[in-house]
């Protein structure tokens, strides 16, 4: 087996791509299943609180992530499946793959700072309190979480730029193939010549009964 060095000490170009391949496959992987975790999380804490104007005085009400937008949390699932199914295609196929787990980070980072400063879903919620359709919520505040999601995306987002611009060293779903693709040689049975129908077994698998390992 050559060694992984050249003479003057350096590390081979092969070498040095199938390191660069391992590194940036496991830091997709882990920076894309964090992100889905965190902007999943992030869509169930609450993200902005108020107070609706009712007789008698005033109703506290809070809005969650999933109140106020449903976006990031299902761009944070296709963005998972997307992450899953690199593994699965190949060549043109993953590069497509990678640019849909790009764009659901993006696009739930977008949909996260966006929801930051929303007050829809409370003024709805003030309006059914209210009896009122005019009714708006006073008071507003909002919290950390919609920053957190949206920091949920971008972790996702790294994952698909990781998996457009090393992807194609990444190896794939299939147990007969290699890393580079090429079908792995099927390992002969052994076969007993005084038993026929192991004879035309191998030659049904396309071996040759007739040599020995």
């Amino acid at each position: 087996m050559p060694s992984p060095r050249t003479g003057t000490g350096t590390v081979s170009p092969e070498a040095a791509a199938a390191r660069n391949g391992r590194r940036s496959l496991a830091a997709a992987l882990l920076l894309g299943a964090l992100g889905a975790a965190v902007a999943l999380l992030s869509s169930r804490q609450e993200w902005a609180s108020g107070a609706a104007t009712v007789p008698g005085g005033s109703f506290p009400l809070t809005a969650t992530g999933s109140d106020v937008t449903g976006v990031p949390a299902a761009l944070a699932i296709v963005g998972l499946a997307a992450l899953v199914a690199v593994f699965a295609v190949r060549r043109a196929g993953r590069t497509l793959v990678a640019g849909l787990l790009t764009l659901s980070g993006a696009g739930a980072v977008v949909a996260a700072v966006l929801g930051a400063t929303d007050s829809a879903a409370l003024d709805e919620k003030a309006a059914q309190v209210s009896g009122n359709t005019a009714a708006t919520i006073g008071g507003l505040g909002h919290t950390i979480w919609p920053y957190v999601g949206a920091a949920g995306g971008a972790f996702i987002l790294l994952a698909g730029l990781l998996a457009l611009r090393f992807g194609s060293a990444w190896p794939s779903m299939g147990g007969r193939y290699e890393r580079n693709g090429t079908p792995r040689p099927r390992k002969a049975r052994p076969v007993d010549p005084e038993r026929p129908e192991e004879l035309w077994k191998a030659l049904d698998r396309g071996e040759d009964p007739t040599r020995g390992d």
